[in-house]
């Protein structure tokens, strides 16, 4: 489902309605759940939502809580799996290692998703974010044996889905990234 245009009538209530829940939530939890302090909750939740309203700009993308419960599952699942991994190439010295550097062209656009993506590329098997720039991620990869290019762009997509943005095809080969040879010898 698509979410409305930030300046439709649905989207200029719903967005305060959203706020004002989420702080409503909050209130509950700081007060304990104590009906008599909704005298104050009642005018923490206005203040608190007229203030985020006004110092919060208008996004053309929110996080979307089906993709955002989808990602922490392949978050969670991810994080073991490349804690396993590493742990399995320390402490079997048969394990491959070929390490190198990759440049990736990210396909995201809004900065906080890149941010996410960045984040979340380190927990893969193998891989650690080196560096971001405005249109690349610079990787450090134990070994450049591994489906670098594939695993990179599901994870573009997995954050994709949490802020419901559309991407463009990926290039699911390492024509996507650029090697730099020797860099990791």
């Amino acid at each position: 489902m698509r979410r409305p245009s930030p300046t439709s009538p649905i989207a200029l209530i719903r967005r305060p309605l959203e706020q004002a829940v989420v702080f409503a939530l909050a209130w509950v939890v700081i007060s304990d759940a104590d009906p008599e302090g909704w005298m104050f909750g009642v005018a923490f939740v206005a203040l608190a939502t007229a203030a985020s309203l006004k110092l919060t700009p208008v996004r053309e993308w929110q996080v979307r809580i089906p993709g955002a419960i989808r990602f922490m599952g392949y978050f969670v699942h991810q994080s073991v799996a490349g804690g396993v991994d590493v742990a399995r190439r320390v402490l079997s010295p048969s394990m491959p290692i070929d390490p190198d550097i990759v440049r990736y062209r990210m396909r995201l656009e809004p900065r906080q998703a890149r941010v996410l993506f960045t984040d979340t590329v380190s927990l893969l098997p193998g891989t650690l974010s080196a560096g971001i720039d405005d249109s690349h991620i610079t990787v450090h990869v134990l070994d450049r044996g591994l489906p670098i290019a594939e695993s990179l762009a599901e994870v573009e997509e997995r954050v994709a889905d949490v802020y419901g943005i559309a991407l463009p095809p990926a290039h699911h080969t390492l024509e996507g990234c650029a090697l730099t040879e020797g860099a990791g010898s």
